[in-house]
């Protein structure tokens, strides 16, 4: 039965991959528990018979993740199924830990815990908590969720813990996953403007809600197959200090640097920071960049920078989980998309071309990328001849953007290499 050392996956032969039911679709949410870790024998039954039946009568898949996180007192647990599904597995894994509680008499109650990633709970809860306190008083449960302080950067999961009996337990469920994939289902909507973005495949740099991007689980992770933030294993090396300027380093230097400035609320800077600047430094950490948060010119400016230098691969991670952190820390509403300014430097022989004939070029790429795009005619290029671009817009149109005219750069930089290699050597005078 074990597929790895993490966990053990159990589903019905031909029923994962196609749940019935017709509102199943190609990028299902699927649902995540926590189970005290006592249970898990029981859950899974001598030689797997009681989940074997689970997965037959719910055809469901089910990852119950055993190994992860040795001596932990809580596993997690993934089902994958349609919306009934996933909520009749649920149903059955609740019965078998009430019986077996009832039983052995080791706990006095049994909660519900559901996984979620942080960036769906905000809608889950709603305004001044209107969704969540419906969902208890229809369903007749007590909820709580975990804090947000508990969140790393490597673990994006907050605890959903429901309180009540199986029934009561079970109904709040629905309502929960409900919501949970409602608010899913418009990230993936977004995420679908990613095809405007040639070259950049996002799905490996996993910065997106829980189940979009299909990652595998890594050691010191709770169990989760699918976290949004995790980065692959390869980025995560030695960290090194932080400097009271809030900058940290950790860059990939194989690939091109590209160096980005991103302007930020100043309420919003403590947040990127995090206390004694440890979310600053797992974010680097994890997007393989340097990032620094320049010292303002005057205090009461509204917005300061943070300089990015890494990769591409390193930028999209940096400046997704930027975005993501103003949205989760409520520096702008639920119904409104997170619009940054970010500058880039482009050398001044290629300004021309990234403006265009009439200004041609940037309406394509405002076009294109829904981003405004404003290249300052005023500006004297700094000293590497280099001038700067604006672009302002949400995290997609902003990185669709910023693509588009690295490559145009990129061009430019081509033609002028050919140009100097078809240069004719002056031809030598006759003796």
């Amino acid at each position: 039965m074990g597929t790895g050392n993490h966990e053990q996956k159990f589903d019905q032969p031909g029923a994962m991959g196609r749940p019935k039911g017709p509102r199943h679709r190609q990028q299902e949410l699927p649902l995540r528990i926590l189970v005290p870790t006592q249970f898990v024998g029981a859950i899974i039954g001598k030689e797997g018979l009681t989940i074997k039946n689970i997965t037959e009568q719910t055809q469901s898949k089910v990852n119950i993740h055993r190994k992860e996180n040795a001596g932990a007192t809580e596993k997690s647990i993934t089902i994958h199924s349609s919306e009934e599904g996933c909520s009749q597995a649920c149903r059955m894994i609740l019965e078998i830990m009430e019986k077996e509680a009832n039983d052995t008499k080791t706990v006095e109650e049994v909660p519900l815990k559901i996984l979620a990633d942080n960036s769906l709970v905000g809608r889950l809860i709603g305004k001044e908590g209107r969704n969540l306190k419906k969902i208890e008083q229809d369903t007749e449960t007590k909820i709580t969720i975990s804090s947000i302080q508990d969140l790393t950067i490597y673990n994006q999961e907050r605890t959903i813990t429901v309180r009540g009996g199986v029934e009561e337990c079970c109904n709040a469920e629905v309502e929960i996953m409900k919501k949970l994939r409602e608010a899913h289902e418009h990230d993936v909507a977004s995420l679908n403007q990613s095809n405007m973005m040639p070259g950049l495949n996002m799905s490996p740099l996993g910065i997106f809600s829980s189940g979009l991007s299909g990652l595998p689980s890594a050691s010191g992770l709770r169990g989760s197959d699918y976290s949004p933030l995790l980065g692959p294993p390869s980025v995560l090396g030695s960290m090194y200090g932080v400097p009271s300027s809030g900058a940290f380093s950790h860059q990939q230097t194989t690939a091109e640097q590209e160096l980005v400035y991103l302007f930020v609320p100043t309420p919003a800077v403590g947040a990127l920071i995090g206390k004694k600047g440890q979310h600053i430094r797992e974010l680097a950490h994890y997007a393989g960049a340097s990032i620094k948060i320049a010292e303002p010119d005057n205090p009461d400016d509204p917005e300061r920078m943070v300089i990015i230098t890494g990769p591409p691969g390193a930028q999209f991670k940096a400046q997704g989980r930027i975005y993501g952190k103003l949205k989760e820390e409520n520096f702008f509403t639920a119904n409104e998309d997170v619009k940054l300014e970010a500058h880039i430097k482009v050398p001044l022989t290629a300004a021309g071309r990234v403006i265009g004939k009439g200004g041609k070029m940037v309406n394509e790429l405002k076009n294109l990328s829904s981003a405004e795009v404003i290249v300052p005619r005023d500006q004297t290029a700094d000293e590497n001849d280099e001038v700067s671009v604006k672009i302002i817009g949400h995290f997609y149109a902003s990185q669709t953007a910023q693509r588009k005219i690295r490559e145009i750069v990129q061009q430019v930089k081509q033609q002028e290499r050919k140009q100097q290699q078809t240069v004719p050597t002056p031809a030598q005078p006759s003796e």
